[in-house]
């Protein structure tokens, strides 16, 4: 099983080591998989050349006015689940810090680890 985003283009925002895993902020996404993305982490393990575990920041489906706006969804080739909804989604710097916490907690590195690269 594999829901990984379906990517045609995006743009890079900011470039994180964190852990044994390089991650890949992405704004702007054209997807081909039907999803509107406003944020996807996308996390490479050392040695590996495509992703193999993505927090993604999708509009909510249907509106959820209770449970925000964009709901975090993590994916990897095993699962797809949605996390949580929130308003505070749609701002980068909120999407990414509880986007590096989970990954955190999914991918076993320490968060104090993680170094923005650009």
């Amino acid at each position: 099983m594999s829901d990984f985003p379906v990517i045609r283009t995006a743009i890079p925002q900011r470039r994180y080591q964190a852990g044994d895993y390089q991650a890949t902020l992405l704004s702007e996404i054209d997807s081909g998989d039907g999803v509107d993305y406003r944020f996807i982490l996308a996390f490479v393990e050392q040695g590996q050349n495509r992703p193999s575990f993505f927090v993604c920041c999708e509009r909510n489906r249907p509106p959820n006015p209770e449970g925000g706006a964009w709901r975090m969804r993590i994916v990897n080739s095993a699962m797809s689940e949605i996390l949580d909804a929130s308003d505070e989604w749609r701002n980068l710097e909120a999407f990414t810090n509880d986007a590096l916490e989970v990954a955190a907690q999914a991918l076993g590195f320490a968060p104090e680890s993680v170094q923005r690269m650009t």
